[in-house]
């Protein structure tokens, strides 16, 4: 099934299979998948899953208490923060800077390492649409598999434009995507600058690489390597912060608490074979660097976070079993 085909299944009545979010009068939101014979349930009452299925989304039910809740389909934001994960996940609000500055557009062929518990791909997949295709590499077979249940679990089958390897991308990425057919690429990893030249065989002529990054030292890594290669456009360097508001009639104020500093996104062009790009007038700075320098850029200084293997056999469960009902709900009925 194609992303493009399985959108039909995200609006209209709710369905047996459904992801729905339900929220309380207080403000607390659940995500439950719809079953027969269950029902959600809370310290005020419960609402059988029986009475979701069939109406509208956005409607409003009562529990069996008479108090109201809200029942919604979560948005993407929603599903990427409360899905199953092996890996730490890119949030939505970095997400959504890499779709703008990678310039991801419909049609596009997308390379991305690692693919981790797969939020990062969900929205890649939904901005290419059933036209292009996402190639996503990760080292980790464990990682892979909470990746593509989160992936049939969201878009009700296996995307048909969705390819993914595990293996290393140095040594995966040639013998999968033909050299210079790559539109963009997006570098989720501790170490993208030992990524540089097979960035750039797997790259068009002008195409976008996009490395995220969670360290100054894994930046300025990264970006001395991208300029030493003499084979991109100088890069460009950023971080994303939301800071929400309060807003009640006249009572105007920030939010005491902001998404702060998650990660660097630093992007960069493939130059045309050949090509020679003007040097920047810069001010003077420490731009060379030595051993000692190199020795923190390492992965082994970056203290990488582990999951414990019973934790994510047991996330990668709840993904599986996730995605069953998802694919089960969308079976065509006879």
């Amino acid at each position: 099934m194609t992303t493009s085909d399985s959108a039909r299944f995200r609006s209209g009545p709710f369905r047996w299979g459904d992801r729905v979010q339900i929220t309380g009068p207080k403000g607390k939101m659940n995500t439950i998948t719809l079953e027969k014979g269950k029902v959600f349930h809370t310290h005020r009452g419960g609402i059988p899953h029986e009475g979701i299925v069939g109406i509208p989304d956005g409607s409003v039910i009562a529990n069996d208490s008479g108090i109201p809740h809200l029942v919604l389909r979560p948005l993407l934001t929603d599903f990427v923060m409360g899905m199953p994960r092996g890996a730490a996940i890119i949030y939505p609000k970095d997400a959504q800077a890499i779709l703008g500055q990678a310039d991801i557009f419909p049609g596009a062929r997308v390379v991305e390492a690692g693919v981790g518990s797969g939020a990062l791909s969900l929205w890649m997949l939904r901005a290419i649409g059933e036209r292009g295709h996402l190639f996503s590499f990760e080292r980790r077979q464990e990682f892979a598999d909470v990746a593509a249940a989160n992936g049939m679990t969201y878009f009700g089958s296996a995307p048909e434009n969705w390819t993914i390897t595990v293996g290393d991308l140095q040594e995966s990425l040639p013998q999968v995507v033909d050299a210079g057919t790559a539109d963009r690429v997006v570098l989720d990893m501790l170490a993208p600058w030992e990524c540089v030249d097979a960035v750039a065989e797997a790259l068009v002529p002008g195409g976008v690489v996009l490395c995220y990054v969670a360290t100054v030292t894994q930046l300025s890594r990264t970006v001395e390597a991208f300029r030493a290669s003499e084979r991109f456009t100088h890069p460009v360097s950023s971080e994303t912060m939301i800071r929400g508001w309060h807003v009640e009639g006249l009572a105007v104020r920030p939010e005491h608490r902001m998404i702060g500093h998650t990660g660097f996104l630093m992007t960069a062009r493939l130059l045309a074979p050949g090509a020679q790009l003007p040097e920047l007038k810069r001010r003077a700075s420490k731009s060379d660097f030595g051993d000692e320098d190199v020795e923190t850029w390492t992965p082994g200084a970056l203290a990488e976070r582990q999951v414990s293997d019973k934790v994510l056999r047991k996330r990668i469960r709840v993904a599986e079993d996730s995605a069953r009902l998802s694919a089960d709900s969308h079976e065509p009925t006879q």
